[in-house]
């Protein structure tokens, strides 16, 4: 087994579970509409922070990176988007 197919056997499950980390959180401010425990500053930089990850994925050619990135950045953004139209 060379060091890329275990980069890619460590790499494809890690992006999954992160990602999939993310999605109860997601969906919980989907359907409640309740963001009043999320911190707007806190979900802009994470939101910043995932979207640079996914360019540095895009820079080197790494499939996970990439792929992890763009989904939680849709996530995160669609997160954002409501705690910013719908403010307490």
């Amino acid at each position: 087994m060379t060091q890329q197919d275990l980069a890619g056997l460590i790499g494809y499950p890690a992006a999954i579970l992160t990602t999939l980390a993310f999605v109860p959180q997601a969906w919980q401010s989907w359907r409640s509409r309740d963001l009043s425990g999320i911190s707007l500053p806190m979900y802009g930089l994470f939101t910043l922070g995932v979207g640079l990850w996914a360019l540095y994925g895009l820079l080197i050619g790494s499939l996970p990176i990439i792929l992890a990135n763009l989904v939680t950045l849709g996530l995160a953004a669609s997160v954002l988007w409501l705690k910013v139209t719908h403010r307490e």
